[in-house]
């Protein structure tokens, strides 16, 4: 039986019991004394490209674990282990390692334990675990060490580097490469338990993979799947999203966060629309940067941050999961590919929500994506930033460019909703009380819920 305790996108946390036997997951196990059935099973992994009606004739029977294959649908008990042969072969392909794992997960309930045999080293199990296995076991890392290689996260080498000191584990200090290679899968795995029970599997991916082309192949093949991939992603995380590489343009929660601010988001109603540079604090209005521009703005236009890796995040949205919680390297240099997805979600949003004047207090790469959107548009771009955003003269030109303009009403309950649902809803009984970003919805006196980052 397995329970899961707690999941980051694919990856979970959880516990499989069998009999007598309790294991936490993910974890690395000795087969025949968890699936003793799995003993007298030979010459029966069916190779993972096999056609359906091959597939079909020789897939092995039985419900302990369960055996699956992507080409044969397989009733599957919600509650037990699925176990994938020859998984470890998917590796040398990343298209269809991918399109394997989507036509498994879309039929199989997602309360069952995953088993990838033969398939665990120190240097992929990161990338196995984000695909949703949880169960592994030692023939891979014994496989190496008959090969005489020394496995470690970054890789597997010869033997004799474990003369050279880079590893002090008791396998190492004995001689006993087996163990040492045993011990790194194990350390491993328990690295990557703690990654997911923070919630940050993501950030440890995108680093690891960088030294595996294949892995790397692998994860912007998972990031294609834009609906499978969503479907999996949380709604919200309590720690901060890492921004670190250009992945992120494409990770789940990104694309999600974008595509609802052009597709459902209501923006407030207002002739001006300020495009301004983001902050490394979060929210943006705590900033002392963006309290100096909002002064400038007099609450005269619709605010708008450009910003990498979400595009544009509106100011009725800044303590919105991930607008107030990523963490981006600030450099102000933009990539090429920063540069067209900010560009994309700012034109798409122009063309759902047309203003009639557009200013771009921004500079660097903000204000050239700016530029991009605002020719695929359509639309003119009023630049009020002579130097730097901050300098007296750019504040005051904002605000001499915003002379004359009426007050915008600014409504987060109202763009939240919309963001969140879909839906418009009437705010118009609603007063917002306390000191932001803790703030409280209130309506005849009566609190009925709060805003907190």
């Amino acid at each position: 039986m397995f329970e899961g305790k707690k999941r980051d996108t694919l990856a979970r946390i959880g516990i499989f019991t069998r009999d007598d036997l309790s294991i936490n997951l993910p974890d690395a196990i000795d087969p025949a004394e968890i699936f003793p059935g799995l003993a007298g099973s030979r010459c029966e992994n069916v190779p993972l490209s096999a056609d359906p009606e091959f597939a079909a004739r020789y897939l092995p029977g039985g419900k302990d674990p369960v055996f699956v294959h992507p080409a044969v649908p397989v009733p599957v008990e919600s509650g037990s282990c699925v176990m994938v042969p020859c998984w470890h072969t998917a590796f040398s392909n990343p298209r269809n390692y991918v399109k394997w794992l989507v036509a498994l997960k879309d039929r199989i309930p997602p309360d069952t334990a995953w088993y990838a045999p033969g398939s665990a080293l120190p240097s992929n199990v990161y990338i196995l675990c984000y695909s949703g296995f949880d169960l592994f076991d030692f023939t891979a890392v014994d496989l190496a060490s008959a090969q005489g290689r020394f496995c470690t996260p970054e890789g597997e080498f010869p033997a004799d580097l474990m003369d050279s000191g880079i590893c002090t584990c008791e396998g190492c200090r004995n001689g006993d490469l087996v163990q040492h290679n045993r011990l790194s899968l194990v350390r491993e795995i328990r690295l990557v338990s703690w990654f997911i029970a923070e919630s940050r599997l993501r950030e440890l991916v995108e680093a690891r993979c960088r030294l595996h082309s294949s892995h790397v192949a692998i994860l912007r093949h998972l990031d294609d799947q834009e609906e499978f991939m969503e479907r999996h992603a949380p709604v919200a995380r309590a720690v901060q999203l890492g921004a670190t590489t250009g992945e992120v343009l494409h990770r789940a929660e990104v694309v999600r966060f974008a595509d609802r601010v052009c597709t459902r988001y209501t923006p407030p109603e207002g002739r001006c629309v300020v495009l301004l540079p983001c902050s490394a604090r979060k929210p943006y209005s705590l900033s002392r940067s963006h309290s100096q521009l909002k002064g400038a703005i007099g609450g005269r236009a619709v605010e708008l941050i450009v910003t990498s890796p979400l595009g544009l995040v509106p100011r009725e949205l800044e303590m919105v999961y991930p607008a107030a919680h990523y963490d981006v390297p600030v450099t102000g240099y933009w990539d090429r590919e920063e540069l067209a997805f900010a560009a994309g979600v700012l034109s798409r949003y122009f063309e759902k929500n047309p203003p009639e004047r557009v200013f771009a207090h921004l500079e660097g790469g903000a204000l050239e994506s700016a530029r991009m959107a605002a020719d695929k548009a359509g639309i003119d771009l009023e630049v009020t930033c002579t130097r730097h955003p901050l300098s007296p003269e750019s504040l005051a030109g904002l605000d001499e460019a915003l002379s004359g303009e009426r007050k915008v009403t600014h409504d987060a309950v109202r763009g939240t909703a919309s963001w969140q649902f879909g839906c418009t809803i009437d705010t118009s009984g609603l007063r917002i009380r306390g000191r932001y970003p803790r703030l409280m919805a209130v309506a005849d006196r009566r609190p009925y819920f709060s805003f907190d980052t």
